[in-house]
């Protein structure tokens, strides 16, 4: 059997980083006629060997005209706080790089505060021919107020009123190509949503927002309104890092990877497409690693707010490690049809059936830092990884795992737990609405005033038992788990697991 060691060191050990000032072949796999050289710096950029102006009739121009959420706005101005908001000074700092013509553009050098900007005008998004390709040729581009590189308006290719999981992005007017052997950082902020002034309706006191529409809101440092595909050059060797403040990687409708290495750092979800039952986050190939550092507090590593489908690729993927999210989220049904799969967190989202064998480990209690490994019945390790997250739900999925009775180990120590037949995660089920938007009467919170508080009985001696862990209620449960996870094709779940060897409390 293939053994998969997974190297989660992200930070540091990723095998495919290699150092901004170590000298790169830039093999772009793309023909050089028709594409245009934009090459980046703080001083000047120039563009086919010319240097940029700020005249607006060019295909390409500068700017200091960026969209941001603006500090010392009343509450009609939108949904951000203190910390979303920017001063006019730190935005005008900010060099905007505007792209308004079709074609196929090669960015290189850096821009210590900037953003690239693709925007075919209002009509694009219906023709078919408003295309750009952007060639990340070895870039380093940072914005601290808005997302550093944002498709506008380009041509959309996807159908809202037909949405399947099975969604074509081939004619994306959206396409970003990872040039082979080169390195591209992407540092990001994030927009917070800015409503539509027209749009805006009060209350009766006039002090608060009950009707809105949006204006701006982008949530991710990589953003494009419409749908985006994600391409490596001929070998696959370009690595595009991604760090963001808030969201990574985003997309308005749909987001499809078909290669390159793609490794993002996140405070919230590192991937999210965010049209509720519509968009689809598709992997075809390449390399994804994922994690949600959590500086907001939360985040997935993939969420869609409609189908994920994994064909194929590796996919690395580590929720935040303080809440209940989940190392791959979708609201329509997560579907693993092939590739290389390992995704933590604290929570698990439903994976469909039907596709390729995955294994789900749902733990008692945290793991972390130490390695995971997975042994066959010969102890031949299958499956060994490392990562810096805390999580309590590992899934793995992988054309190598196969029917057979496998061990698992933290480290040195062993790990035992018990099986499930049946599918379980969150279902994808509609949220109840009720006439008046309240609750039904009787979930009303009962009347504390007909508790005797002096007549309480005392606290017990013991401690009191965790009703999460089903060893403290029932001590003979623990007598039913296993140190063999037998798995089968298909689905395969494992639950309560934890050290092997322990202490059993009882009452």
């Amino acid at each position: 059997m293939k053994k998969i060691v997974f190297l989660l060191t992200l930070a540091l050990s990723l095998s495919t980083f290699i150092s901004c000032d170590e000298k790169m072949e830039m093999n772009v796999g793309v023909s050089d006629d028709g594409v245009v050289e934009i090459v980046l710096n703080d001083e000047e950029i120039i563009i086919d060997g010319a240097q940029a102006t700020d005249i607006k009739t060019q295909d390409v121009y500068l700017s200091n005209d960026i969209v941001y959420y603006k500090s010392g706005m009343d509450f009609t101005y939108g949904e951000g706080e203190d910390k979303d908001s920017h001063t006019a000074d730190e935005a005008s700092a900010h060099t905007v790089v505007n792209i308004t013509k079709a074609g196929v553009y090669s960015l290189s050098g850096s821009l210590s505060k900037g953003q690239i900007a693709i925007d075919l005008g209002d009509e694009a998004e219906d023709n078919p021919d408003a295309k750009v390709t952007l060639i990340l040729n070895g870039v380093d581009i940072t914005s601290t107020v808005a997302p550093a590189i944002i498709f506008y308006n380009v041509y959309e290719c996807g159908d809202k009123d037909n949405a399947t999981m099975d969604v074509d992005t081939s004619l994306a007017g959206a396409n970003v190509v990872i040039a082979d052997g080169s390195v591209n950082n992407v540092n990001g902020s994030y927009v917070a949503r800015i409503y539509k002034p027209e749009s805006v309706v009060l209350n009766d006191s006039k002090d608060e927002v009950v009707d809105s529409k949006k204006l701006h809101k982008y949530d991710g440092a990589f953003y494009s309104k419409m749908s985006m595909n994600i391409n490596g050059g001929d070998k696959g060797t370009g690595v595009l890092n991604i760090y963001a403040e808030n969201e990574g990687l985003d997309s308005e409708l749909h987001l499809t990877l078909n290669g390159g290495n793609v490794n993002i750092f996140s405070g919230n979800d590192g991937i999210n497409t965010n049209e509720d039952g519509v968009s689809v986050t598709t992997v075809n190939g390449g390399v994804l690693k994922i994690q949600v550092t959590g500086e907001t507090g939360e985040g997935d590593g993939i969420d869609s707010n409609g189908w994920l489908v994994i064909n194929g690729g590796t996919v690395i993927a580590q929720a935040c490690s303080n809440s209940a999210d989940a190392g791959i989220d979708s609201d329509m049904g997560i579907h693993i049809n092939g590739g290389e799969v390992l995704a933590t967190g604290n929570m698990l989202d439903r994976i469909e059936e039907g596709g390729q064998t995955f294994a789900v480990f749902n733990f008692e209690r945290k793991f972390s830092l130490d390695t995971f490994i997975l042994k066959n019945e010969n102890g031949e390790s299958v499956l060994e990884t490392s990562v810096e997250n805390d999580y309590s739900v590992m899934i793995y999925s992988s054309p190598t795992l196969s029917e057979g009775v496998y061990t698992l180990w933290f480290g040195d120590a062993q790990l035992s737990g018990s099986a499930e037949t049946q599918n379980f995660g969150r279902p994808h089920m509609p949220k109840p609405e009720f006439d008046d938007k309240q609750p039904p009467a009787d979930t009303e919170r009962p009347d504390m005033e007909k508790f005797d508080r002096e007549n309480m009985p005392e606290r017990p001696d013991k401690p009191v038992p965790d009703m999460h862990n089903p060893f403290w209620n029932d001590p003979d449960l623990a007598k039913q788990k296993e140190t063999e996870f037998e798995i089968k094709n298909g689905s395969n779940y494992f639950y309560r697991i934890n050290f092997a060897y322990r202490e059993v409390y009882s009452f």
